[in-house]
C-alpha cells in the first residue's frame, strides 16, 4: 500500500450536482475552490481520481428497489412545495429533504465518489481517501432524512466489507449518525463509533449512551451523546480517552471517518464552540493508527466554515503547513469575512458537558468495550 499517497474524488459533475442540494446551494464550490486556493492539489502526495458515477445496482445493494425507482421518476422535474404528494412525503421528499431537478443525478454522483474512494483503499493505490461530498449519514433504505437523500456511507462501508474484515465507523458530525448506526446495528464487523449532541428537540433525537446495537451487534454501536455547549476540551478528552480503547478492543482492518462540520462555532443549526484545531486532533488521532482510511464530509451549513474545515483537514493528511491567511485567489474570498482568517475563534456558550458527566460517559463507553474485547 502506498503510504504516501492521499486520494482525492473529484468530479465536475460531483461537484455542480452536490451545488444543488437545498440548503447547501454552493457549498460543495466554496469547499473545492478554497482547497484548490492553497494549492493543496498540486502536492506530489495528492492521487487525483476522476468520480465514477454509481450505478443502479450500487444503490440497491442498501436502498429498496422502490425508493431507487421513485428517485429516478423525479430526476426531470422541478416541483414547488405545493406539488409534493403523499408518495414524496412517503420517501421522504419533503420539508428538509425536498425534491429538485437532477435529484437521482446528484444520488449516483454522491454515492460513486464514496465507492470510488473505497475502491481506492482497496486497491492500495493510497492509505488514505478523501470524499468531502460524501458522508450523507442519515438517509434510510427506504427514505431521505435529515437532508440526506442517499447513504453513500453506508454503501462505502457495505463494499469495504468485500475486502476488510472489520470496519470502525467514526462519525465526528454533531448530529448522531443513525442511518449507519441502524444499517449496522446487527452486525459485529461494524463497529459504529458517534460523537454527537443530545438534547430534547434536536434532530435526529437519536444515540443515547445505552444505545449499543442489537443481536451479535450488540456492543458494536456506541455513542458519545454531548450536552449543550460543546467545547474543544470536552470534545477532544472524551475522543482522546476512547479512541486508543475502542481502537485495541475492536481492532478494525479499516476505518471510515465522518467529518461533519457543524458542530464548528458559527453554525446555526449546531450551534456549539467547537474549532478547526479541535476536531483536527481528533482527525489526526485516527490518522495515526496508520490503517486503511476514508474521509468523508457530512454536515456544515455554514458554507465557508465548512470549507475551512475540510481544507485544514486534507492539510492535515497532506502533513503540510497553511497560511491562516484565506488567499485572495480564491473565487469566494469575500464570504470568509470579517477576519478572511482560516481558523475560527471558539464560541462562548456555557458548556454542560461537566467533568462528571464526562468520566460517566467514558468509563460506561469503556465497559461496553470490554464486552467487545471478549467477543474477538
Amino acid at each position: 500500500m502506498s503510504k504516501n499517497q492521499i486520494a482525492y474524488i473529484y468530479s465536475d459533475d460531483l461537484k455542480a450536482e452536490c451545488d444543488k442540494v437545498p440548503f447547501m446551494q454552493s457549498r460543495a464550490s466554496i469547499v473545492h475552490n478554497l482547497i484548490c486556493s492553497y494549492q493543496l492539489l498540486s502536492s506530489p502526495k495528492i492521487l487525483l481520481v476522476s468520480n465514477k458515477k454509481a450505478t443502479e445496482e450500487e444503490l440497491k445493494a442498501f436502498h429498496s428497489s422502490l425508493y431507487v425507482d421513485f428517485l429516478k421518476a423525479q430526476n426531470s422535474f422541478d416541483l414547488s412545495l405545493d406539488e409534493i404528494n403523499d408518495n414524496h412525503i412517503e420517501y421522504g421528499l419533503a420539508y428538509d429533504c425536498p425534491p429538485f431537478q437532477t435529484i437521482f443525478d446528484f444520488c449516483l454522483n454522491v454515492a460513486g465518489g464514496s465507492l470510488s474512494a473505497a475502491r481506492v483503499l482497496v486497491s492500495k493505490k493510497a492509505q488514505v481517501a478523501i470524499n468531502w461530498f460524501g458522508g450523507w449519514h442519515h438517509a434510510l433504505r427506504d427514505s431521505a432524512v435529515g437532508f440526506c437523500y442517499i447513504n453513500d456511507v453506508v454503501l462505502a462501508i457495505q463494499f469495504l466489507t468485500q475486502h476488510f474484515q472489520k470496519i470502525l465507523y467514526i462519525d465526528l458530525d454533531i448530529h448522531h449518525g443513525d442511518g449507519v448506526q441502524y444499517a449496522f446495528e446487527y452486525s459485529n464487523r461494524i463497529l459504529t463509533f458517534s460523537f454527537h449532541k443530545y438534547e430534547i428537540g434536536f434532530f435526529p433525537g437519536t444515540g443515547t449512551i445505552e444505545d449499543v446495537g442489537k443481536g451479535k451487534g450488540k456492543f458494536y454501536s456506541l455513542n458519545v451523546p454531548f450536552k449543550s455547549g460543546l467545547s474543544d476540551n470536552s470534545f477532544t478528552k472524551v475522543f482522546k480517552q476512547l479512541f486508543p480503547v475502542v481502537l485495541d478492543s475492536f481492532k478494525p482492518s479499516a476505518i471510515v471517518l465522518q467529518c461533519g462540520a457543524d458542530g464548528l462555532n458559527g453554525d446555526h443549526v449546531g450551534e456549539c464552540n467547537l474549532t478547526l484545531k479541535g476536531l483536527g486532533n481528533c482527525v489526526k488521532s485516527v490518522l495515526n493508527s496508520n490503517l486503511p482510511t476514508l474521509l468523508l464530509g457530512g454536515g456544515g451549513y455554514n458554507a465557508p466554515n465548512t470549507a475551512r474545515l475540510w481544507t485544514y483537514i486534507t492539510a492535515i493528511t497532506l502533513d503540510m503547513d497553511v497560511d491562516n491567511d484565506i488567499p485572495d485567489s480564491s473565487e469566494y474570498f469575500s464570504q470568509f469575512g470579517p477576519s478572511y482568517e482560516l481558523h475560527i475563534e471558539a464560541g462562548r456558550k456555557t458548556d454542560q458537558n461537566t467533568d462528571e458527566y464526562l468520566n460517566f460517559v467514558v468509563e460506561s463507553l469503556k465497559s461496553y468495550c470490554d464486552n467487545v474485547a471478549a467477543n474477538e
